[in-house]
């Protein structure tokens, strides 16, 4: 088995430590709020399980199969906390805001999420992998990150 930079469990969570991705995700979420899609970006807004005040942050919405798909690369962040207290969010996107019913997709269902994933945000999201997997990682490989990556599938409502 090969050895992996970071632990990929219910624990892992990588934050915005790095003031250019917090600036980044300001910039993606401008845009997406102005109506800018940046590639599938949207922002996601979810209640605070123990405040009720609306927390948001940019996504990527990853559409595999006509399904929709939330994918949490930095792992069991806030936002997929709050997400799993309320079992629902909305996504904007410019002036449209979506009301969303989430439902979260066991481990082992997670291969073809992840993959198509890694294929069209690498260059984004690859930072918070440490080089552990690619869009091209094996199955065995994308099966062992699978409870450190969060996925979501979403229900219109």
């Amino acid at each position: 088995m090969p050895e992996y930079k970071q632990t990929y469990d219910a624990n892992r969570v990588i934050t915005a430590a790095d003031g250019s991705m917090r600036i980044f995700n300001r910039i993606v979420a401008r845009f997406t709020k102005l109506g800018i899609s940046l590639m599938g970006s949207r922002v996601l807004s979810v209640r605070g399980r123990k405040t009720g005040d609306w927390r948001s942050t940019p996504v990527n919405l990853l559409v595999l199969d006509g399904q929709r798909y939330l994918v949490a690369p930095r792992g069991h962040t806030q936002w997929v906390k709050n997400l799993r207290a309320s079992n629902e969010g909305r996504l904007q996107l410019g002036r449209k805001i979506e009301t969303f019913r989430a439902e979260e997709v066991p481990n082992a269902d997670k291969l073809p999420v992840l993959r198509l994933y890694l294929k069209k945000w690498a260059w984004e999201v690859g930072t918070f992998f440490s080089g552990d997997v690619t869009k091209n990682s094996p199955e065995e490989t994308l099966l062992h990150i699978a409870p450190g990556v969060p996925v979501f599938k979403i229900h219109a409502v």
